[in-house]
């Protein structure tokens, strides 16, 4: 598994209006930026997106999967200058 695929994958499964993906082959870490975070607790979102990996995680292709789960807003909010 490549962060490409990674990328591939999340991004088939799951709108992303902002993706990035870093790891080493088998701890990843994710920054998702998805319109179908709205109004979704933490677990939820974490959930969606395991949804759009199929059994890449059951199947032990991706190993660990840290992720931060952002909505338009929340991201927009992020990236405003203070």
């Amino acid at each position: 598994m490549t962060a490409d695929d990674l990328h591939s994958l999340i991004a088939s499964g799951l709108p992303c209006q902002h993706l990035e993906v870093e790891g080493d082959g088998r701890h990843w870490a994710a920054l998702i930026v998805s319109a179908e975070f709205e109004g979704k607790r933490p677990v939820q979102r974490h959930q969606r997106v395991y949804a759009a990996l199929g059994g890449k995680m059951e199947s032990d292709e991706v190993h660990a999967l840290s992720m931060t789960t952002l909505t338009p807003a929340e991201w927009a909010e992020r990236r405003e200058p203070d």
